[in-house]
């Protein structure tokens, strides 16, 4: 519009001299002749023209084509459709909009003046971000995958992505599978790696993170739960759908892409820690490269510089990665079922409660109310039952404890005699539940006559006895006890003469 203003003007002071207009405004004559010829149409001259705005100028001298009228959708239903609907596509609302207008715009055409309508009335706009110093880490799984040769066969590699917004710093590691045992312990990794905490972690809606997404009011897994509480940050997902909400993290997948995992598409791997190892060199040459201007420095630096000292400190002991199991019941044996065969003991007064347990690869830790209230090594193979002698009611762990090793050591407590009749007791029956019952009544005695049954078991151990009936009839009768009887005779006796009485 200057150029136009000033043809204008060389026009009223040299005349209609295109040439000498053409010379005064180094312009070419043709540009002078079209200008001249649009104010001409506009009936427009140089005092008209500085009366007006350069946007009411243009609009005179270079008014839009004709075109046919057709009819145009309402643009704002159409941008809600695809707000509401989470599979509905631009090109079915245009299938939809040409049924109703056979004349209307083609598909092409449809995009564009939807886009230009989202602009102008605010939709599409991208809103800057200040991002300050430990504020957050965003986290992600890059979409493509690497492959390795593990034990003879290939095997993909998940890409676990992390960036920290202000400085840029990025964090890659490879994880066999997108379970929650490999998320966790990515983040585990992840805070160690940058030496701190940040003040919130913004993840995808993964269900591994994520138990219900919500924008209003997210529902957090609980092992996710429960590895943020110990490291003292939040969870604040994204958005579905919204890769805006979390832009250093899509941006940290395309450098991964770029720089990490293309130089290393020539070279064969055959375990995941060798992978690892060779990315973390990537990851750290990637950090330290300087970046473009008009950003000085490196990522490195700038988060040495900026975030180190804004992160929260580590806890004293990293999170120990597991799996939490909610509201399992407690059996009427006092034992809570895992992975449907292996079976865990908790207090017999938890009957019938509701109970969480905690699994890691070596321990079960049991919760009632967030109040761990059993802890047992994990089973595994053969093995399908943990019961602790602490939890059983009074009546079962006196049951439990009869054990022929249990009545052994019992009886050793009270004498020679009375150990060696509880064994021959055991060993001497059909089946050793029968020889229990019969100990358990040599014990039962034993507690009724302590200064008696040992004298008692030499009787019954010479006279060959196997039962406690015959214990107890000595003690009960209050039979004499007398000295056991010496291998080379038959003893003293009342029904015995003595030597010399008959000749």
């Amino acid at each position: 519009m200057r150029r136009i203003r000033e043809v204008l003007r060389l026009q009223a002071a040299m005349g209609d001299s295109i040439s000498a207009i053409a010379r005064g405004g180094s312009m070419s004559r043709s540009t002078v002749r079209e200008y001249l010829g649009r104010a001409k149409i506009a009936g427009i001259d140089a005092a008209s023209a500085a009366a007006m705005t350069d946007e009411a100028l243009e609009a005179a001298l270079f008014p839009p084509p004709a075109e046919p009228k057709r009819p145009l959708p309402d643009w704002a239903k159409i941008d809600e459709e695809l707000r509401k609907h989470k599979h509905l596509t631009r090109k079915l609302l245009w299938l939809e909009y040409k049924a109703d207008h056979s004349d209307g715009y083609e598909f092409s055409q449809f995009k564009l003046l939807l886009k230009a309508w989202q602009k102008t009335s605010g939709r599409g706009l991208s809103m800057r971000q200040v991002h300050r110093g430990g504020e957050a880490v965003q986290v992600d799984w890059a979409g493509d995958k690497f492959t390795i040769v593990d034990q003879g066969a290939e095997r993909e590699v998940n890409i676990f992505v992390a960036s920290l917004p202000c400085s840029g710093l990025i964090y890659a590691e490879g994880c066999w599978t997108q379970g929650a045992e490999d998320w966790l312990s990515a983040h585990v990794r992840l805070f160690r790696f940058i030496g701190g905490v940040p003040a919130k972690v913004v993840p995808d809606n993964l269900k591994t993170g994520v138990t219900h997404a919500s924008y209003w009011d997210p529902v957090i897994n609980a092992s996710y739960a429960a590895l943020i509480k110990h490291y003292g940050t939040v969870v604040l997902p994204a958005r579905v759908r919204k890769p805006k909400d979390k832009p250093s993290a899509e941006n940290a997948v395309t450098q991964v892409y770029r720089w990490l995992l293309a130089p290393l598409r020539n070279q064969q791997f055959f375990s995941l820690p060798e992978f690892n190892t060779a990315l973390a060199a990537r990851v750290t040459e990637l950090n330290d490269r300087p970046m473009a201007p008009p950003r000085e420095g490196s990522r490195r630096s700038l988060f040495e510089a900026v975030e180190r000292a804004a992160l929260k400190p580590l806890p004293a002991e990293p999170y120990e990665v597991g799996e939490w199991r909610l509201r399992l019941k407690v059996n009427v044996d006092y034992h809570v079922v895992i992975d449907r065969r292996y079976l865990y003991s908790v207090s017999h007064a938890l009957v019938h409660k509701e109970v969480d347990a905690f699994l890691t690869p070596a321990l079960v830790q049991i919760y009632h109310r967030g109040e761990r209230v059993a802890s047992h090594p994990r089973l595994t193979g053969q093995k399908r039952e943990s019961t602790l002698p602490e939890h059983m009611p009074p009546a079962h762990s006196a049951i439990a404890k009869r054990t022929p090793d249990w009545l052994r050591e019992e009886a050793a407590r009270i004498g020679v005699a009375t150990r060696e009749y509880v064994e021959r007791l055991l060993t001497g029956r059909d089946h050793v539940e029968q020889g229990v019952r019969s100990c358990l009544g040599i014990l039962r005695l034993a507690g009724k006559y302590p200064d008696r049954i040992e004298a008692a078991c030499q009787r019954a151990l010479a006279a060959g006895a196997r039962s406690s009936g015959f214990v107890e009839d000595l003690l009960k009768h209050g039979r004499p006890l007398p000295e056991m009887i010496a291998d080379e005779g038959a003893g003293h006796h009342a029904n015995l003469h003595p030597p010399g009485t008959y000749h």
